[in-house]
């Protein structure tokens, strides 16, 4: 079935492939604008976001694997503390056991959820880990060496913010928020806020049952790889489009003003679309232009909110669900960096 699908896809990919060497034939205009220095310019950039972005995927799939062999559905069940606080808890602080971007969250927590974890767990996790972390702390530290309280506003408003939606979720999410959930049969309650099905119903999203063994491990990664590469891939490449096109001095002259500075900082960091271990020597160079607040909300929206890992949140959980949550995301991280900006 599935390389029935693959046959498909390339039967429309090969036409394409003679279709641009034609182009560029036919068109010798079309051949100079390729090689002209904007577009090296935006294939360095995207070659760049990429292969920054890649080894965290890849670190992602991998512990996704390690899961699917050694982690069963009853362990996440035993180590799920049935208090929501206590669970949000650990969801903030899992990033210092897994310090890996949200590239390479999100199919860990994909592959979490599928064995029960709680959804308002799994986003919780989602929002801190690639924030609350030594390796960005470290980081930020180093981007702004003469401002620690930076550092220190980052971290806590990313707390902040991971645990009011983490508790949110809690309170209004019923249903399994996953676009491809394991099991979808018979709904019981296994934990506080969380409905999960029975298993007696098939499993989809890459679930093959295999033997434990290394061919299998491999297989199962290179699947979660494939499957969610192509959304970083189209991510990449527009955001390097942006990037490339849009000079930054015309996006600052957006930022004057003291909302406009927040939502050009915010809206700067989702379209940057760069690495939570990255983005703080960027900040770093707004720090003459910008107050605290808006450098905040680019610092905290960015590694939870981009563009990436928007199509990646898309593919995994329920659009509407993914909606809502960006939704809260933005106000409480500008609620959240104005009034740090007020009280600084």
């Amino acid at each position: 079935m599935k390389m029935a699908a693959n046959l498909k896809l390339l039967s429309f990919l090969i036409p394409c492939a003679f279709f641009v060497p034609v182009l560029i034939t036919m068109a010798p205009n079309l051949k100079g604008a390729w090689n002209s220095e904007a577009l090296q310019n935006m294939k360095t950039v995207f070659i760049s976001i990429f292969l920054e972005a890649a080894p965290f995927l890849l670190i992602g799939v991998l512990l996704s694997s390690l899961m699917q062999w050694f982690v069963s559905e009853e362990m996440i069940r035993k180590l799920t503390p049935k208090n929501p606080v206590g669970g949000v808890l650990v969801a903030v602080l899992l990033g210092i056991v897994f310090p890996i971007c949200e590239c390479g969250m999100i199919p860990v927590v994909r592959r979490l959820m599928h064995k029960g974890m709680p959804p308002y767990i799994a986003v919780t996790f989602i929002l801190s880990g690639p924030v609350v972390n030594p390796i960005v702390f470290t980081a930020t530290l180093l981007a702004f060496p003469s401002h620690p309280e930076i550092t220190i506003a980052r971290m806590g408003l990313a707390f902040a913010v991971a645990a009011a939606i983490g508790g949110l979720v809690y309170m209004f999410v019923r249903q399994n928020p996953l676009r491809k959930p394991k099991t979808t049969v018979t709904e019981v309650k296994t934990h506080p806020g969380f409905k999960m099905a029975q298993p007696h119903s098939h499993s989809t999203d890459h679930d093959h049952v295999h033997d434990k063994n290394w061919r299998s491990f491999f297989i199962h990664a290179g699947d979660e790889f494939v499957d969610m590469s192509k959304y970083l891939v189209i991510g990449a490449l527009i955001t390097a489009c942006i990037q490339t096109f849009i000079s930054r001095s015309d996006l600052i002259s957006l930022g004057n003003g003291p909302v406009a500075s927040y939502a050009f900082m915010m809206g700067f960091a989702y379209v940057l679309s760069l690495c939570s271990t990255s983005d703080a020597f960027v900040a770093s160079a707004f720090s003459h232009t910008f107050a605290l607040g808006p450098l905040l909300s680019f610092l905290v929206l960015g590694p939870m909110l981009d563009f990436k890992s928007t199509l990646m949140l898309l593919s995994t959980f329920r659009t509407r669900f993914v909606i809502g949550l960006s939704l809260v995301i933005i106000a409480l991280v500008f609620a959240g960096s104005w009034l740090i900006n007020l009280l600084a």
